[in-house]
């Protein structure tokens, strides 16, 4: 590609998105010979590469319906003022990182406003879980999605949806869950801290302790004393201190990336708010039990959910390698039952990670995620513009 400048609008709306972002766009400037700049929405990642948000991207941290609703009109208002900085950087691309509620919003009345600007759509929407229809509808507005799971192309393809490919997944090539992964090789089960994960939202944590408090009550009382290590990030390090104070048996409280990889490392097991951390765990070989609670209002929506599991290692291995325990079900008591099982040499713990093998060579590409990604990204420029890059 030659040195022509790009200008690349870039929609990332959560923490992860801003890493994916950021990965792709150092791997496109090594790359690409000419000038890049970059207009939009990220966090510290898409900043350090050049990136001057629109807003701090964390008002778009919600979960929920009911946060949904009651957030309408700030979301609407963060959409329209998106939507018009994309149109007026009139960029040669635009890029939305998952975050669908928000980033397809903007790139649907982009679309529409500059009907000839490629869009591509980094992490595949969870059509394969929810709301199936989107993905035809995606045809209007995307141009090639770009997927972090090994099966989405093909459900993708299955749905009607864009054209669909798998990059791989940032966590395969982290750095910290490759040692990680190679500090826990060989590694006898025995004698490790357990891992308390409850979220990273405040609805999430707010849900999960006290079924963790019981856990860890359980536990200490059938096994005697043991290390129990809560991994949280600073924002919300406040919130977990107060709703852990009066537990009678105390978790270690560890904040931040680096202290998080560290007790990944010396781990048994886990017991996680289901979500991207389950999948960290997997891929860093921590045996884990998921558990997950969701407001009154997805509750009576859950016919609408076609998948059959929540974890995303048991849809990559296509069978359940990690137990479950959602809403009513959740119980303190079971989690401790299977960490003492995962804690052992023990036919659950020799199952799982039978699994997690299945699930690393599953998630294995030739070529790293961010460079995968940016090559596809220029492609598509080259198709939609040729002659131009």
């Amino acid at each position: 590609m030659n040195g022509a400048p790009l200008k690349i609008a870039v929609i990332a709306g959560e923490v992860s998105g801003d890493l994916l972002g950021a990965d792709l766009i150092a791997a496109l400037k090594r790359i690409h010979a000419g000038p890049v700049e970059l207009v939009g929405v990220g966090g510290e990642g898409l900043q350090a590469e050049g990136l001057t948000s629109l807003f701090d991207f964390s008002e778009l941290s919600i979960m929920g319906i009911t946060q949904v609703l009651s957030r309408l009109p700030k979301l609407y208002t963060l959409i329209r003022q998106t939507t018009a900085a994309v149109i007026a950087a009139r960029p040669d691309i635009l890029l939305i990182i998952d975050s669908p509620d928000f980033t397809h919003r903007v790139a649907k009345r982009v679309r529409a406003a500059l009907p000839d600007l490629p869009v591509v759509n980094y992490v595949c929407p969870s059509v394969w879980a929810w709301k199936e229809y989107r993905a035809t509808r995606m045809l209007a507005y995307v141009d090639q999605v770009l997927a972090v799971l090994p099966f989405e192309p093909a459900t993708m393809q299955r749905l009607g949806g864009p054209a669909t490919t798998y990059v791989g997944h940032r966590l395969t090539a982290d750095p910290a869950l490759l040692e990680t992964r190679r500090l826990r090789a060989g590694r006898q089960p025995g004698k490790g801290a357990i891992l308390l994960l409850p979220g990273s939202r405040s609805s999430e944590i707010q849900k999960l302790l006290p079924h963790f408090e019981v856990a860890a009550s359980e536990l200490t009382a059938r096994n005697g004393p043991m290390r129990l290590i809560l991994p949280t990030v600073t924002h919300r390090q406040a919130l977990v201190r107060q709703l852990t104070a009066g537990w009678a048996v105390k978790p270690e409280i560890v904040v931040g990336a680096e202290a998080k990889w560290k007790a990944f490392a010396e781990a048994d097991a886990a017991m996680a708010a289901s979500g991207t951390v389950i999948l960290e765990l997997a891929l860093a070989d921590v045996p884990v039990v998921s558990a997950y609670k969701v407001d009154w209002i997805m509750r009576l929506l859950t016919s609408g959910i076609k998948t059959w599991t929540g974890a995303l290692p048991n849809l990559i291995a296509d069978y359940a390698v990690v137990p479950e325990y959602l809403n009513d079900i959740v119980r303190g008591a079971s989690l401790a039952r299977w960490m003492e099982r995962l804690s052992a040499d023990t036919y659950q713990l020799k199952a799982m990670k039978e699994g997690y093998d299945l699930i690393w060579q599953r998630m294995q590409t030739e070529k790293p995620p961010g460079e995968h990604a940016a090559e596809i990204l220029l492609d598509v420029l080259k198709k939609k513009k040729p002659g131009h890059f």
